[in-house]
């Protein structure tokens, strides 16, 4: 069972997580992150880490806040933890791209609420 206390912790993970990606997106070119094995690697597990925070979050705390598309960051998870063999580039390209920075703002948001 999920612990209810742990919510802010995770949402916490998450922001960690996503500042870092951004941070270290910065500093590489598409063509790098989606070439360079270790790179790529790099920015695949933080994905990987922000689906599992999700993934620990309190079923009563995402149903508070449906405004996250939780289930598809839990989706994506397993997809990157189960299918690590058959991830697609471009899908976490994509990802990183469009994704991760609509992310930011709502989990800072819901930072400032709890």
């Amino acid at each position: 069972m999920r612990e209810k206390v742990r919510d802010k912790d995770r949402l916490l993970h998450i922001d960690s997580t996503i500042q870092l990606l951004l941070d270290a997106k910065k500093k590489y070119t598409r063509d790098e992150i989606l070439s360079d094995p270790i790179t790529f690697f790099g920015f695949s597990r933080g994905l990987e880490i922000i689906g599992e925070a999700v993934y620990m979050i309190t079923k009563e705390f995402r149903e508070e806040h449906p405004e996250v598309p939780w289930r598809d960051w839990e989706k994506f998870r397993h997809v990157m933890v189960h299918g690590y063999y058959k991830v697609n580039p471009e899908i976490v390209w994509e990802v990183l791209e469009k994704d991760i920075p609509v992310l930011l703002p709502r989990i800072q948001s819901l930072l400032q609420q709890t």
